[in-house]
């Protein structure tokens, strides 16, 4: 496994908590593995037996409905932490939307890990924080915002999260063009709407002059401040 000192999202992951010889015992109980887009890494009701950082990639959080459709209820981007350490189940599954890569981790292990190490659970409980407050930022997208606000607020954050791997997080490094790892189905399954309806928002946002749509998924966000405007 190639050292912790020279990953991408060192100085963003969880484990930029720790020191030379942190990361030495951390790396020998890891490794790097590779998803293609569809392969999945963890599936929803099964046993807890790892936890990862994503490296590079996107990656989907979804739960199944009693009828037998899917429902994505999260999305995960470099940097974030996905997993339930100290936890017997996973609540969700965990699938590539594009190549990923990720370091893994055996749950048992890194649980072990992190008992030895209070830095590297504090910075498991401001993820944890972090992503409840994303959580309920989420609720009151789906509950409260229109289909234009929903589909504003989502572009927004895209264009937030995919951002290279090895940048710090600022506002100023939001990217002005991007290519979404969803389709416009999975759009619409995100943002609780039908597929009409994101494509006649999409349509809507280009002929305002706040995005441009060069193809089926690549987006150009020509007016940001007219786009967060539009997001409410």
């Amino acid at each position: 496994m190639i050292a912790c000192e020279t990953c991408v999202v060192r100085n963003r992951a969880i484990c930029s908590s720790l020191d030379t010889d942190e990361l030495k015992a951390l790396n020998a109980i890891g490794r790097r593995r590779v998803l293609e887009p569809g392969e999945s890494l963890m599936w929803e009701g099964e046993d807890s037996v790892l936890v990862a950082n994503v490296i590079d990639g996107v990656l989907k959080l979804s739960t199944g409905t009693e009828d037998g459709r899917e429902q994505i209820v999260g999305v995960v981007y470099p940097s974030d932490f996905i997993g339930r350490p100290f936890g017997s189940t996973s609540g969700h599954g965990v699938t590539a939307l594009t190549e990923a890569r990720v370091c893994v981790f055996s749950r048992k292990d890194f649980d072990a890990f992190a008992r030895e190490h209070p830095g590297l659970e504090h910075k498991l409980l401001q993820r944890t924080l972090a992503e409840l407050d994303r959580t309920r930022r989420w609720m009151l997208l789906l509950g409260r915002k229109s289909a234009g606000e929903k589909l504003a607020s989502f572009l927004l954050e895209m264009s937030e999260r995919l951002v290279q791997p090895g940048c710090i997080d600022q506002p100023d490094s939001a990217l002005r063009r991007f290519a979404l790892p969803f389709s416009r189905q999975q759009v619409a399954d995100v943002l609780g709407l039908t597929i009409e309806t994101v494509s006649r928002q999409f349509t809507r946002l280009k002929a305002d002059g706040l995005i441009d749509l060069p193809s089926r998924r690549e987006v150009v966000i020509l007016d940001r401040e007219g786009l967060m405007a539009e997001a409410g």
